[in-house]
């Protein structure tokens, strides 16, 4: 899935912009987004406010990468190489916003069924992207850091979205099963166990949400189990990442090199 440079340019801020317009909708309307919530609680509600302080950094996130988009000029060759992985990720990019964005007037409707289609989407689409199309991080490269960040925690906030929606759309007023609590428990464990620092930030944010929002719903023992589970995660991705470093740096051969020389001259 690729698309041309000129479209990538209109493509990336016009999705933006039809999700942002979809979220004033949600706030804004009569019901509103928090109004389905609580009409909907289930054994994967998060505290909503931990989704509202969660985006409003993203946004600026997604500005940056956006205008890196618009600005690099691809017949400068120490910037085509750059632009060519930000064009890569605009399709899913701008697929992302654009299943957000329609969740949310299925969502207000209270139809979660069909906007838990788009959440299913939008969050198996942005693991995959993450997970076998993105190149290794360059830290020296701010780049590469914002196409990271910003495809990352799209992923990362999908999988709260999904196991959201989920428990909205079948579970309301129920309580998790054994199999439930084991599954979530594998589950992060095993997606922490493949994550960078910041998918698996994302990760541990999201069952610091669920843990704060089942405390504030009334299930302490579920809430208490999700926040060893954000422990546990947090662990796993230190250990993954203290022992295998996921990012590289450009400037390391060079470095190597001089090193090298020096090591030659003695």
């Amino acid at each position: 899935m690729g698309v041309s440079l000129s479209t990538a340019r209109y493509l990336a801020p016009a999705s933006f912009l039809y999700d942002f317009a979809a979220q004033q909708y949600g706030l804004w309307s009569s019901p509103n987004m928090m109004d389905i919530h609580n009409q909907n609680l289930s054994f994967f509600s998060p505290q909503p406010y931990f989704i509202g302080a969660f985006f409003f950094p993203q946004q600026l996130f997604q500005l940056a990468w956006m205008y890196r988009l618009l600005t690099l000029n691809d017949k400068n060759p120490s910037q085509a190489k750059d632009l060519a992985t930000i064009q890569k990720f605009v399709p899913y990019y701008a697929l992302g916003n654009v299943c957000i964005g329609t969740w949310m007037f299925f969502w207000n409707s209270s139809r979660l069924d069909i906007s838990n289609i788009f959440v299913i989407v939008n969050t198996l689409t942005q693991l995959w992207y993450v997970n076998t199309q993105l190149e290794p991080m360059d830290t020296r490269n701010w780049n590469s850091i914002l196409t990271h960040v910003v495809s990352k925690t799209f992923a990362g906030i999908g999988v709260l979205d999904l196991l959201h929606n989920t428990s909205a759309a079948y579970f309301v007023g129920q309580t998790p099963s054994m199999l439930v609590k084991a599954l979530t428990g594998v589950g992060f464990a095993a997606l922490g166990a493949s994550s960078d620092w910041i998918l698996g930030g994302c990760l541990v944010y999201d069952l610091v949400g669920l843990s704060v929002g089942q405390a504030q719903y009334g299930d302490q023992s579920w809430s208490s189990l999700l926040g060893a589970y954000a422990v546990g995660t947090a662990a796993i991705v230190g250990a993954k990442n203290y022992f295998r470093p996921p990012y590289v740096s450009r400037a390391a051969p060079y470095k190597q090199v001089a090193q090298d020389e020096v090591d030659d001259r003695a």
